[in-house]
């Protein structure tokens, strides 16, 4: 089976998406980026939490609103929710739980990556033991408030191992393996 990825881009004070959710601070820290282009090719399918497929989009208002990666990667996407919506979403599966939502995407992803999106979903992931790899692109901004990297008040120490430390002119891409 594949593994599963947690990737994001973080403020360097540690925040994945801005007050209240907005996710425009985003597009300026988009450009080439060898790293990105290597591991979309190697994804499989999509892990994401409700907050981040109900939320805001940092292509919004262009041609690549709604499509993961701004359409840069297509496939089977499985959000965690509680609440599925009554007319179905082409590509989307709705599942209840981690358990079964993790299970879901490794199937379809086979020896591909699972791509885990949203910082609870990442945590919860990494909680179960589940997470594998951490890929983060630390874009050169303090937006002093939002949505944390990893938000886990009274957890324990996570063990990481650096696999890569690479940059673009616009962010610097820190890949990590979770120590078990």
């Amino acid at each position: 089976m594949g593994k599963m990825l947690y990737s994001v881009t973080m403020s360097l004070d540690g925040f994945i998406a801005g007050h209240g959710g907005d996710m425009s601070w985003l597009t300026r820290y988009f450009g080439p980026n060898p790293t990105v282009d290597e591991i979309i090719g190697k994804i499989g399918a999509l892990l994401v939490g409700n907050r981040t497929f109900r939320g805001d989009d940092p292509y919004r208002g262009t041609t690549k609103e709604g499509k993961p990666f701004g359409g840069g990667w297509a496939g089977p996407q499985f959000v965690l929710t509680h609440h599925a919506p009554d007319i179905p979403v082409p590509g989307v599966t709705f599942v209840g739980d981690l358990d079964s939502g993790v299970a879901a995407a490794k199937a379809a992803a086979g020896d591909t990556y699972v791509n885990v999106l949203g910082a609870s979903t990442a945590r919860q992931c990494l909680d179960a033991g589940v997470l594998d790899e951490i890929l983060v692109l630390i874009a050169p901004v303090l937006l002093g408030d939002g949505v944390r990297l990893f938000d886990r008040p009274g957890g324990t120490n996570v063990e990481l191992e650096r696999i890569s430390l690479s940059h673009t002119p616009h962010v610097t891409n820190l890949w990590l393996r979770v120590v078990r």
